[in-house]
């Protein structure tokens, strides 16, 4: 039976290029976008007033490492390095499948409830099939749209390891992940250059092709970024437009138009990088060169789970910089260098376009997946709406997130979540937690 929803008389952010926020209504039937507009109300649709929301879609976040949201903020005062020696060296090793499990399911529900409807789930800590398994459990059981990045394990991670990546991605693949159609996709996430040796990258990125999926990978994080990692892969001929470039800080300008001139992607995550000593954001010269640019929020140990504070770190990032350069050279700006729509792309359309999703999400238009939220604008945070995109961008938080949909499925609606036991999630993922703590002490 036909499932119809008509979203009613809210400021409509489509984010297809050209377009305006405008006043309107979209018709959603069973999983897809079926008008954008004024549409009058089908026979039997259920009809939601949206008059006082914004109406956009379902945001995206390219790149995040969700088993760590169990030890939300513990890294909120580590550096990059202490990043690696603690969080890998300490506790990545003591991770048990149903750690990874309560872990993700936690950062999957968090994502939702933040409006974010898709999120590419960078899993680098499995250290076995069963931590794979539950990983892939936790993300159908989370409700929202993921890519699950099959990652390496601990110890591969920890350091300049030379074994292969496993091939037990391969069996997910044929057991499990096979339908690239279905809410949950699979990925593999490679450690390239910077983590392993250039050889065993091109073994990774042949495996991957072998398999059909896509690849995301971290490079240009840190001074290991800055040794010429994108060119060793390009020597190898193995750049391509399968592949998502994680962080890209400290790339050489030279790497990113090898980046460009193969179609490739990217993700940056600006609050993380800011704080934890990844580089210069390469936001603007990524976007320059034309290269689809995501937005993420990347690991809940150090920065919060949503896409508002990175969207306003980013852009502030970007201008400060600009203008600290105008101003060195004796000039000011005349406008600025990045708007709230530009970013408000990365973490919409452009961020679907950075993970190879564009077909099917990131914007609000017929045929598409109904991968929307709305945003509550009766709340002195954005009331009066004077610039919509602008308030989603510098104003909006999480709390104003009322309504969420993933390919049509009522998810979250007035703030609270639908067919969603939350106290459960927290209470797994609080064990799990007491768990890693206590044996993280004893060794």
């Amino acid at each position: 039976m036909t499932q119809t929803t008509l979203l009613r008389g809210g400021w409509i952010i489509t984010m297809v290029p050209g377009s305006e926020p405008a006043r309107g209504d979209v018709l959603i039937r069973d999983s897809l976008i079926a008008a954008v507009g004024r549409v009058d109300p089908p026979p039997g649709a259920e009809v939601v007033d949206a008059t006082d929301r914004i109406i956009l879609p379902g945001l995206v976040d390219s790149h995040r490492h969700l088993w760590q949201s169990s030890l939300r903020i513990l890294a909120c005062d580590w550096t990059l390095g202490q990043y690696f020696a603690r969080m890998r060296g300490q506790f990545g090793g003591l991770f048990r499948p149903e750690d990874i499990f309560a872990g993700t399911l936690l950062g999957a529900v968090e994502a939702l409830d933040a409006g974010i409807t898709t999120v590419v789930d960078w899993s680098h800590n499995l250290n076995t099939p069963a931590h794979a398994d539950a990983a892939w459990a936790a993300l159908q059981e989370g409700g929202g749209r993921a890519v699950f990045a099959y990652g390496a394990t601990n110890d591969q991670a920890l350091r300049n390891d030379v074994s292969a990546h496993t091939r037990d991605v391969a069996r997910l693949r044929t057991e499990v992940a096979g339908d690239a159609a279905a809410r949950v996709t699979l990925a593999m996430a490679v450690r390239g250059p910077e983590f392993t040796t250039i050889d065993n990258c091109e073994a990774d990125w042949g495996l991957a092709r072998e398999l059909g999926v896509p690849m995301t990978v971290h490079v240009g994080g840190g001074l290991r970024g800055a040794q010429g990692g994108i060119r060793a892969l390009s020597e190898r001929g193995l750049l391509g437009p399968d592949t998502t470039y994680v962080h890209c800080n400290m790339l050489s300008d030279a790497e990113l138009e090898l980046i460009a001139s193969s179609g490739g992607r990217a993700s940056v995550s600006p609050e993380v990088e800011a704080n934890m000593g990844h580089g210069p954001p390469a936001t603007a010269r990524l976007r320059s060169r034309g290269i689809p640019t995501g937005i993420s929020a990347d690991v809940c140990t150090n920065v919060g789970g949503d896409l508002f504070g990175a969207m306003r770190v980013a852009i502030a990032l970007q201008r400060g910089a600009d203008h600290a350069a105008a101003l060195t050279r004796g000039e000011t700006l005349e406008v600025v260098s990045m708007t709230a729509r530009d970013v408000l792309a990365m973490a919409t359309v452009d961020g679907a376009r950075a993970i190879g999703l564009e077909d099917r999400i990131g914007t609000l238009e017929v045929g598409k997946q109904a991968d929307l939220l709305l945003l509550r604008t009766d709340l002195p945070n954005l009331a009066p709406v004077n610039d919509p995109i602008g308030a989603v961008v510098h104003a909006a938080g999480t709390h104003n997130v009322d309504t969420v949909y993933v390919a049509g499925r009522l998810v979250k609606r007035a703030g609270q979540f639908v067919d969603l036991d939350l106290p459960s999630v927290l209470r797994r993922a609080e064990s799990s937690r007491d768990y890693l703590l206590a044996a993280a002490t004893d060794r």
